[in-house]
């Protein structure tokens, strides 16, 4: 078992556990500590120097993020020391990232924290410096946007490709001011090991990776939240639906640590929503009337159909002449209910599951 540290933090006696950071600390004690490269998915890179604090006996102000606790340190989160450092850091990020009319960081359609932090803890006004990061204008993939004009190069994205989803995509390229998330040969997308997932986009601090889909209006707050599950495999991943005026904008992931998925979608869940509005969509029961043709039906009637036929085909060849298929896409209950439904209600052990084969 860790060993348990005492710690002060901003003048108060605190409890920590050995190996854990500053940061993690903090958080449970209430102290907000304000991150940029940060993600409770990633290893603790200390890259955006946002989170950096004042530790007793250090010459330097240390990153939260990654400085380890030991027993009897004493730090503090919110000295003039850390206030000037902010307000500076800021600044600096401000210089070379593109703004609003007001002179506040865009907003995006995933919102943009540094607009945040910098409202919050202040910027030291700097004139604007020309940006020297390159995008990928030509990448023709259907689904993500970058943006180096809003590009911290803070790593998140990066690191998640690498961490998170081992593919490794992405990466830092160039140097100095050029320093921009490049592909190898700035290819497009579509030509390199991305799998399209998008979880770049969710880790992203400042929306400089968009989702193309969406209009380019949107905004944090202009849609309703809802809490549902994708339904392209059995998994269960978490989604949460972007809906406005009945429909569906866009798809994100739940928070990481909150649901089965940890915050993590495939290309599927999160981008593969266009059916939901398709014209060619089905939406209600059909049933084959005597002229052949499929009329619309209520459920009631759809099911006392299939039933009716199923009983029928039990009732002149034997039980044995029935097969039930689930599908891998269903839940794991659902299933269930499919091989009860074979065996408890006709008789039948004809039950397969197509991702048995």
């Amino acid at each position: 078992m860790s060993r348990r540290l005492s710690i002060r933090l901003d003048g108060r006696e605190v409890a920590a556990q050995e190996g854990e950071t500053l940061l993690t600390v903090a958080r449970r004690e209430g102290i907000a500590i304000p991150t940029l490269c940060h993600d409770d998915r990633l290893a603790p890179a200390g890259a955006c120097r946002a989170c950096l604090v004042e530790v007793e006996g250090e010459r330097r102000l240390q990153p939260a993020c990654t400085y380890p606790v030991r027993d009897a340190l004493a730090v503090e989160t919110a000295s003039a020391r850390v206030k000037r450092h902010r307000e500076v850091l800021f600044g600096l990020y401000l210089a070379d990232h593109r703004l609003d009319a007001g002179g506040q960081p865009v907003e995006t359609p995933n919102g943009n924290a540094l607009r945040a932090l910098a409202a919050e803890h202040g910027a030291l006004p700097l004139a604007g410096l020309p940006m020297l990061r390159r995008g990928r204008p030509e990448d023709p993939n259907p689904y993500l946007k970058f943006r180096p004009e809003l590009c911290l190069v803070c790593g998140r994205c990066t690191r998640y490709c690498d961490e998170v989803e081992g593919v490794s995509a992405i990466a830092l390229g160039w140097r100095g001011g050029e320093t921009t998330v490049a592909t190898a040969g700035m290819r497009g997308l579509l030509e390199t090991t991305c799998e399209l997932c998008g979880g770049c986009i969710d880790t992203c601090p400042t929306g400089a990776l968009v989702e193309r889909k969406p209009p380019a209006s949107l905004r944090p707050g202009d849609t309703e939240k809802v809490r549902s599950t994708c339904n392209y495999c059995g998994v269960g991943c978490q989604l949460d639906l972007h809906v406005k005026g009945g429909r569906l904008l866009k798809v994100t992931s739940p928070a990481p640590g909150t649901t089965v998925n940890d915050g993590n979608l495939c290309v599927k869940g999160r981008f593969a929503h266009d059916f939901v509005h398709h014209p060619e969509r089905l939406t209600t029961p059909l049933v084959r009337g005597e002229d052949g043709e499929l009329h619309p039906a209520t459920w009631s009637e759809a099911l006392d159909r299939a039933a009716r036929g199923l009983l029928a085909v039990k009732k002149r060849h034997h039980a044995g002449a029935l097969g039930f298929v689930s599908s891998s896409r269903c839940t794991g209950e659902e299933n269930y209910l499919m091989q009860k439904l074979a065996r408890a209600a006709f008789g039948t052990n004809n039950c397969h599951q197509c991702a048995a084969t």
